[in-house]
């Protein structure tokens, strides 16, 4: 079993006086409110409706009967697993968890004690399904940690249940004690005299179900949090003031149009007068998120500065191949580089941003300053006053001030971002299908045809598979079982390979020499235009070939696409024909996402007909280089 990764305390309380979460020990009421024990990190949020009928709907299918009556308020807690698992709080008790298997690709609840009493207390098991009757004789050794249910200790089974099924376990009496996994079906527990029928996540003596008053609200959740949400609105409110007094920077908020950009939306507006908006139109938004912003935009009555980025996502999708979590380009391409322009386009020497980060979000996240500089958006200084707080914490806060929330939210997205994010997780993709079938279509014909090309099947596209460039071993195993191959037939669309044909080898005039190749043609006519050798020295031409030098050294670039280099020192002429090889590919493949123009401190960058330009003024400090989607992903 992994180690519980803790980014941040453990907040999640209940009192049950008012049967309601409470985010630390005391209640609003004044009672003392028990600990909750949830898997961390403990990133705890509220159910909507649809999340509360899904579940529902699932328990139904495998249990013919509910988990959550109403009038009780949900609360989620997203738990570490190899795609999306929430676990149900009800009542300050963790009734279950709700998984979706990637490898039938179907949601699961995963009933714990609590949740199975309410299930089966006071019904006739044979209205019910998947349960399995034992033998009250047996009970100590189930209680026993890691001890199977076997065959011989079955009085009963429900007949319908299959290999891997979630079972409840009762006595004769109908009292739960056991909830586990099926290793045989219902007719092997009856018909078989041996074997194991179960193996039990959770077993315990019989209890009767907790009751607790319902008909609670949200705005019942508020008002027990009053005082803790009080006090972590003045720690954010001081930290805006703080911040943006000790900088000459003008202020913007940076909005998403997700719940946390809104919080701190809503904080700033509580705190300063004079700020602007900021949102970055990736292209590959929710119709939800457009609408959502402008509706914001109007709420607050501030100047909104938009930095879209068009249909970069589907026309670099040709260059890059569909992003990866390891390799997510698209950040780069259609958020990143457009903001970084918006900023040098209108704020001169850059601005604050108040940002919507969390610790609870990522471990990357977790060990972030409050405020730091992104180093892909060299003109803005990020801030976030909310670092600290839990989603129930955001959540609380949108509630009790009414703020104008995506309603995105209340179709089963617990997070909000480019609908076709390779972070999400796979149920993303089936809930996309459902939501929004026309951007599902959409992303499956893009995948296919590349999948086509790649010499790969249409189970790589349907299991999620291009979401990743390095393989966890859940998938490597499914892909194994599945028959599917990961491995492409063809070469990436996009690619521009360069090699040294001969190596660095001493030169008979003195020094080391090198030769390379793109192994195509270079149109040399352009890299003068664009002026993209610039940045590696200073760079001269004639017709057919380009030549740039590094000091003491050079390089030449021939329309073959045959390079050459000569230097009297073999790692200069490493780092020299690296950066001819990186410039040329920039020349070529340029997206003009503009993540280089927020890099360069002369202003010698420009974008225009969706490329980027060097001027003249360039220093050659290559610093523009590096930044480069191109080199850093390709």
């Amino acid at each position: 079993m992994s180690k519980p990764v803790y980014l941040g305390k453990m907040l999640l309380h209940w009192c049950d006086a008012c049967n309601v979460p409470v985010l630390g020990k005391k209640c609003g009421c004044g009672n003392r409110a028990k600990k909750v024990e949830v898997t961390p990190p403990g990133d705890i949020r509220p159910a909507f409706d649809y999340d509360i009928k899904r579940i529902n709907s699932v328990s139904e299918k495998q249990f013919n009967a509910p988990l959550i009556p109403e009038g009780h308020l949900v609360v989620l807690n997203k738990a570490p697993y190899e795609d999306r698992m929430d676990e149900i709080i009800v009542d300050g008790e963790v009734l279950a968890s709700i998984r979706f298997e990637i490898e039938n690709c179907t949601w699961v609840l995963l009933p714990r004690l609590e949740g199975a009493r309410r299930l089966f207390q006071g019904r006739d098991r044979k209205e019910l399904k998947k349960w399995v009757v034992i033998e009250p004789e047996i009970m100590p050794f189930i209680l026993k940690k890691g001890a199977s249910i076997l065959v011989p200790g079955v009085l009963d089974a429900d007949p319908e249940i299959e290999k891997e099924d979630e079972v409840v376990v009762l006595l004769p009496s109908g009292e739960v004690v056991c909830c586990g996994r099926a290793r045989l079906t219902g007719r092997e527990m009856i018909e078989e005299k041996r074997g194991n029928a179960v193996k039990p996540r959770w077993s315990a003596e019989p209890v009767a179900a907790k009751t607790l008053p319902s008909e609670k609200s949200w705005d019942d959740a508020v008002k027990a949090n009053e005082k803790i949400l009080d006090s972590m609105i003045g720690m954010a409110h001081s930290f805006i003031r703080n911040v943006s007094g000790s900088m000459d920077l003008k202020v913007s908020v940076s909005y998403s149009g997700g719940k946390d950009s809104l919080a701190v939306l809503q904080l700033v507006d509580e705190t300063l007068d004079d700020y602007e908006l900021m949102f970055a139109d990736t292209g590959i938004e929710f119709p939800e998120t457009l609408e959502n912003v402008t509706k914001v935009a109007e709420y607050y009555g501030k100047t909104l500065r938009t930095a879209s980025s068009g249909d970069s996502f589907w026309e670099s999708i040709g260059v890059f191949g569909p992003p990866t979590m390891d390799t997510r380009w698209c950040c780069k391409i259609c958020k990143l580089g457009p903001i970084a322009r918006l900023i040098d386009e209108n704020y001169e020497g850059g601005c604050l941003s108040f940002i919507g980060q969390r610790q609870y979000e990522s471990h990357a996240r977790s060990i972030s300053n409050k405020v730091w500089k992104n180093p892909w958006v060299g003109n803005q200084v990020g801030a976030s006053p909310i670092q600290e707080w839990t989603a129930l914490h955001v959540w609380l806060y949108l509630f009790r001030t009414k703020a104008p929330y995506n309603p995105a939210y209340e179709k089963g997205y617990d997070r909000m971002g480019c609908w076709l994010c390779p972070s999400s997780s796979l149920s993303d993709f089936f809930q996309l299908e459902e939501s929004h079938p026309e951007l599902a279509q959409k992303l499956n014909t893009h995948l296919l045809a590349y999948a086509e090309r790649m010499g790969l099947s249409p189970e790589w596209v349907k299991y999620g598979l291009w979401r990743y460039k390095r393989y966890p071993k859940v998938l490597q195993e499914l892909a194994d079982r599945k028959g599917i191959s990961l491995l492409p037939t063809q070469e990436a669309p996009g690619e521009l390979h360069f090699e040294v044909a001969t190596g660095y080898r001493p030169c008979k005039a003195g020094g080391i020499s090198a030769d390379g190749s793109f192994g195509q043609a270079i149109d040399i006519e352009f890299l003068e235009e664009s002026g993209m050798l610039n940045p590696v020295g200073k760079a001269s031409f004639i017709e057919g070939a380009a030549s740039v030098a590094l000091g003491e050294s050079r390089a030449q670039v021939f329309a073959s696409g045959n390079v050459n280099g000569r230097s009297e020192n073999e790692k200069t002429l490493k780092k020299l024909m690296r950066m001819v090889e990186f410039s040329v590919r920039r020349a070529v493949l340029c997206q003009g996402c503009g993540v280089c123009v927020g890099h360069c401190d002369h202003n010698a960058i420009e974008i225009k007909e969706k490329r980027a330009w060097i001027k003249e003024s360039c220093t050659h400090c290559g610093a523009c280089i590096e930044v480069c989607p191109l080199v850093k992903f390709l």
